[in-house]
Formats: C-alpha cells, structure tokens, sequence
C-alpha cells in the first residue's frame, strides 16, 4: 500500500493538538447525480449493511441505486440551505464555534470537520492536521450513543488512513458520551428554552435513530445507551415516567427495528393525551431524518409550537442503581450503568472524560 507524503519537517517546531469532528456525511447537492455516489459509499458499508456482499451487491447497484437517488434526492431538495445540506452546515458551524471556544480558554488545539460518507473525507480531514503540524489528534464522533454502524465505521475510516501514513500522530477516538452530565445538562436547557418560549406539554417524545433490532442481539449496545440517556435526561427534567415517551425513527425495509415506533407511539400518544405534547429528536445519526412523520399527524396530535428538534445527543448519570427494562426488547439492563445484564449483550454505559491537556 503506498504511503501518502509527508509534510516538511522543521526541528524545534511547537507540536499541536488537533480535534476532528466527525459527522455521518451528506451529499453535494440535493440532485440524483449527486446522491447516487454518496448513497454508494454509504450503503457499501459493511458496518451499516450487514449481508453478504454476494447478495447486497445485486440488489443495491441493480435497485437501490437505481431508485433511491431521485426519490432522495426530491427530500434533500425541500430541506437545502442556501450554503449546502444541513448537516454540512451546522457540522461547519460547530467545528468553528468549538475552535472559537477553545481559542476564548487559551487553548492552542485546532479543530476540523469531516464527513464518514462524502465531503470533506476523514482522510482529508485528518490530512489537514497533520499538516498543520498536529501531532496529537482526538477523534470526535457526533454520536454520543456508541453504535457499530457509526461510531466504528468512523473508527475504521480513521484506521485505514493510519495504514497509509508513516509518521502517525498519537490518536485517541472518543468511543461514546451519552452520559457525560454536561451534555445531559445542554439538552436539558434547551428544553426548557422551548418550554418557556411555547409552554410545557403534556409528554415529551424523545426520539432516536432507529437500528435494526437484530443489532441488540448481537452485541450492540446501543439500545441500552439510548435508554439510558433518555431516563437522565427526564430525572434532569423533572419528568414523572409518563411524563416521557422513547421512541425509534426511520426504519428501512421489512426487518424488524427497535420498538417502539416514533410514528404509531406519536399518533396514540396524541390521541391518549390531546392536549400538547413535545418531541426531541436525539438522532443517532446526527441528522433530523427527512420528512419521518406524516405532516397530519403533527397537526392532529399536537401543537405546531410543540415540536422540538434538537441536535442529537444526550448524557448521563452513570450511578443510578434503579432497575429498569429496556422497551420492546427481551433483554433487561440493570439500571444501565454497567451492570450485567439477562441476554448476549453487555450493556455499556462508562462515564468518561477527555483531558486534551493529558
């Protein structure tokens, strides 16, 4: 495998550290010229699509590639920003807010952004830092919930750069932080922002990207992770438990996902409870899915004021012992804080901290 250039060195030169954050990825442009390639990169993982590639391969460049890009690329078209795709934008924006607030603390780290799938690559992210003289490089994923098909297709794309550089700067990958009071404090404002501007509802949906439900099966602790944020999240709220409801989005095809459903909980919540009702999305992929609810359920079930959509993500107190099941699912997770568990899946929940001083 060759070996990718290396910049000049310069004896004496101050070593930094850099931050690369790192997103799920979006096309160009909202057309199927520009999705058909992204959709490739994608859906050609074999962390996101566990088959065989003998039997996806027919399928996805014989039917999906040939169908998905124009009907996808009709939704991106209705949600485009003057400056690019949502995703694009805010994860520019965040990167930049992020290397401002360092900077404001007196901290020499330099901070880029990168896509897994498209533009800017985590190659070329990661390329960038080494350039600028970075010799410490902590690798952010912008899913505070671990997932096999996120957080270690990052990390592989981050190893296989590694395979091609002969002078590796010291890496460190943040695995997850969905218990980190912080974050789990963040959100909990942002709530309560909205709460104050719009009223405070009935129930709130806390809503995450769905993952097939075979995933829990084999080891994926994602789920558990999920439920575990959500319930910190509701203790920071002062939530009663039915107060709150957890749900999954954005199912694909006809295998079973995680239960519950957004769209069927969304409807009979709003009809048990007419009144209002708020919903956050926490999405697993750090992106508001496209169009996942029907417009009519919004108006029929709640307040147009009432939907909240935040920025993925949530955090918590690892130390609560109460017992607790984990919805839909036949497993259950002691308290999510890292005890054992009935089932094959461990249940991971660390709290963890990274210091980019040490």
């Amino acid at each position: 495998m060759p070996m990718r250039p290396e910049p000049p060195h310069q004896h004496g030169k101050t070593p930094h550290i850099g931050v690369l954050l790192c997103n799920l990825g979006t096309p160009t442009a909202p057309t199927a010229a520009a999705l058909r390639p992204y959709l490739a990169q994608f859906l050609s993982d074999p962390r996101v699509v566990e088959l065989p590639r003998l039997l996806w391969w027919p399928i996805l460049h014989g039917v999906v590639l040939r169908l998905r890009p124009r009907k996808s690329a009709a939704k991106y078209a209705s949600i485009w920003l003057p400056d690019g795709s949502p995703l694009k934008v805010w994860t520019e924006r965040q990167a930049a807010l992020l290397q401002g607030y360092l900077g404001e603390r007196g901290h020499q780290v330099q901070v880029r952004w990168a896509m897994r799938y498209g533009q800017p690559s985590v190659a070329s992210g990661l390329d960038a830092l080494k350039a600028a003289g970075c010799t410490r490089i902590l690798v952010l994923p912008a899913y505070p919930q671990y997932s096999a098909a996120t957080t270690a297709s990052v990390a592989d794309a981050v190893f296989a750069w590694g395979r091609t550089v002969r002078n590796l700067p010291e890496l460190r990958l943040v695995r997850n932080y969905h218990d980190q009071p912080e974050h789990i404090a963040a959100l909990a404002a942002s709530v309560q922002r909205h709460w104050q501007a719009h009223g405070r509802p009935d129930v709130l949906l806390l809503s995450f990207h769905g993952m097939p439900a075979r995933t829990l099966d084999k080891g994926d602790p994602y789920h558990c992770e999920c439920h575990k944020t959500a319930r910190l999240l509701a203790e920071a709220l002062g939530l009663s438990r039915d107060q709150y409801r957890l749900t999954f989005q954005s199912r694909f095809g006809r295998a079973k996902w995680l239960q519950p459903y957004t769209e069927p909980t969304l409807g009979n919540t709003g009809r048990n409870r007419p009144r209002s009702q708020s919903r956050l999305h926490a999405s697993r992929r750090s992106r508001v899915p496209l169009h996942p609810l029907p417009q009519r359920q919004h108006r029929r079930h709640a307040r147009p004021n009432c939907l909240v959509r935040a920025a993925p993500g949530w955090l918590a107190d690892p130390s609560s012992p109460r017992p607790e099941r984990c919805r839909g699912q036949s497993r259950t997770c002691t308290g999510h804080g890292g005890a054992a568990v009935t089932g094959t899946a461990p249940c991971s929940a660390s709290s963890r901290r990274f210091d980019l001083a040490q």
